[in-house]
């Protein structure tokens, strides 16, 4: 198991945790939010540190060019 597949279980870990835990919505919004925030920079820098060379705007042209 990577590291990122390692992240991202505790995130959803925590998300379970938080979830059951806490019983206001809105106030069980905010710790869920904050994960998927993390969730999501984990994945991005990811990205750029296996693709560290690759420019930002070449992405989006593979995107294209694949459909």
């Amino acid at each position: 198991m990577n590291r990122l597949a390692a992240a991202l279980i505790a995130y959803a870990v925590l998300g379970v945790l938080a979830w059951l835990t806490i019983s206001d919505p809105r106030i069980r919004a905010v710790p869920l939010g904050i994960l998927v925030l993390f969730a999501v920079k984990s994945v991005l820098r990811r990205n750029e540190t296996m693709h560290p060379d690759k420019p930002e705007g070449e992405e989006r042209k593979d995107l294209a060019e694949s459909r």
